[in-house]
């Protein structure tokens, strides 16, 4: 039976066997850990780390980002877990889940060994401007919160 919702438990050790509907999460170790949402009962660990996994606790639920892929996994079962629920997503080819472990990849030797030789700070290469905010799509001027430029402005 598929597992839909997640209750986290904070544990420096994790329980053998796991339970079902809970995801052990340890600070000390940094990583979290929990049966596969498929009902396959295998154990899925996610490490937490700015290039692997990160953890949100809002002082109930948890949520993990990015999604869990067990791609090494008879089932491949993909989801994500958001506030404790599990939100089911399409599974992925070959081909992508080849191009998701290369990004992976390159993401972790840009963090651990700095940008490459020729994007460090004497390049004259082009560089993003304005941070992360100016790369998110424009919000419809009409939405609640407002666009961007509405905000720069108020």
């Amino acid at each position: 039976m598929k597992t839909e919702k997640l209750a986290p438990v904070f544990t420096d050790r994790f329980p053998n066997p796991m339970e079902e509907g809970r995801l052990y999460v340890s600070m000390t170790l940094a990583i979290a850990g929990h049966l596969c949402c498929c009902g396959c009962k295998t154990e899925v660990v996610t490490p937490l780390s700015p290039t692997d996994w990160t953890l949100i606790f809002d002082g109930d639920t948890v949520s993990l980002d990015p999604s869990i892929g067990n791609w090494s996994f008879h089932c491949q079962s993909h989801y994500l877990i958001v506030r404790g629920a599990v939100d089911w997503a399409p599974k992925w080819s070959k081909e992508r889940i080849r191009l998701g472990r290369y990004r992976d990849r390159l993401a972790k030797e840009r963090f651990f060994t700095g940008p490459p030789k020729d994007q460090d700070q004497d390049s004259d290469q082009p560089r993003l401007r304005g941070g992360w905010r100016s790369r998110l799509p424009r919000l419809q001027s009409g939405h609640k919160s407002g666009s961007t430029e509405k905000r720069r402005g108020s």
